[in-house]
């Protein structure tokens, strides 16, 4: 089965995880998907409680990892090749870790959000 990254387009930060991720992750077979630019994926997601403004979602077949969980997954099933994702998936594969550093990447999403006049809920317009 193929795992699905959702992730917010909108975000540099999480643009460039998940581009790295699918091209040097070691993941053959992921795909990437941007949650801000798809409302209906964005839509099925949130009826499931899976809100993009509150963190990025893996899917592999009916199983779901949201926010910290769906990083922690990401990084404990990659094999990167890349210096960058082999540091972030060192960091972030234990899941106790990544819930306790994951409030670090939202406010850098928030942060780089708010900088490019985004708002951090792609169902709001509010900034």
């Amino acid at each position: 089965m193929t795992m699905v990254l959702v992730y917010d387009g909108g975000c540099p930060f999480c643009r460039h995880f998940a581009l790295r991720s699918e091209l040097v992750g070691g993941m053959p077979g992921l795909e990437i998907r941007d949650g801000r630019a798809d409302h209906v994926l964005r839509s099925r997601l949130k009826q499931r409680g899976l809100d993009l403004a509150l963190g990025a979602v893996l899917l592999d077949g009916d199983q779901a990892w949201h926010g910290a969980a769906a990083i922690a997954e990401l990084c404990r099933c990659m094999a990167p090749s890349d210096p960058l994702l082999q540091l972030l998936s060192q960091l972030f594969s234990a899941p106790k870790r990544a819930q306790n550093l994951y409030p670090l990447l939202l406010w850098a999403r928030r942060t780089a959000l708010h900088l490019k006049g985004l708002p951090v809920d792609p169902d709001h317009s509010g900034v």
